[in-house]
């Protein structure tokens, strides 16, 4: 009798779910969609309308990377919000500042992170756009440089040279800004990739 006839026939690989793709990747999408719309506020409406939308064309993921195909929907729904015909001010709500809980840490560390942060946040908003996407996702998100090239729809060399263009931008936005607060220039570098996330 032959062995071939008689297995079974191989039962198709399950297709993953929309949570198992998208679900696993929320928090990478809202500090990249944070980034790029520079409001807090946005940024949560855009991670909504990417995650309608990644729901909504989820039968089109052929595998592969889910967080590449999900940060490109949240990149491009970045584009798109940024483009919209109106812009509103507003004014986040900190819920730490006006509640009357207070965190536990010591406050002085506190206030020097959140200087850190602000400088930081204050020098990649010199970075242009189409460059400081591709630092957010390389040093604060971590994606490697295949999968830099799977988000941005780019070829791997093309995100090599405009990361390195990126990061010469930061760095000369730093100087720059650390200049206008009269900071010594060694004082920030050492903690400003720490400070992005």
């Amino acid at each position: 009798m032959n062995d071939q006839r008689c297995r079974p026939a191989p039962v198709p690989a399950q297709r993953e779910s929309f949570d198992d793709v998208v679900l696993p990747h929320l928090d990478a999408a809202r500090r990249l969609a944070r980034w790029l719309v520079r409001n807090e506020d946005d940024a949560d409406d855009v991670l909504q309308e990417a995650s309608l939308r990644a729901f909504r064309y989820f039968r089109t993921f052929s595998g592969g990377d889910g967080r590449a195909w999900f940060l490109s929907i949240v990149r491009n729904t970045c584009h798109a919000w940024r483009g919209r015909p109106f812009a509103t001010a507003t004014d986040p709500f900190d819920e730490e500042r006006h509640s009357g809980v207070r965190s536990e840490s010591d406050p002085e560390a506190l206030l020097l992170h959140g200087d850190e942060v602000a400088l930081v946040e204050r020098a990649m908003s010199h970075v242009p756009d189409r460059v400081r996407h591709l630092l957010v996702l390389r040093e604060v998100e971590g994606l490697s440089y295949r999968e830099l090239a799977a988000t941005m729809q780019l070829p791997m060399g093309t995100v090599m040279s405009r990361l390195s263009r990126a990061r010469e931008a930061f760095r000369g936005a730093m100087t720059s800004t650390l200049a206008e607060y009269g900071i010594p220039r060694g004082h920030i570098f050492a903690s400003a990739r720490r400070s992005l996330r």
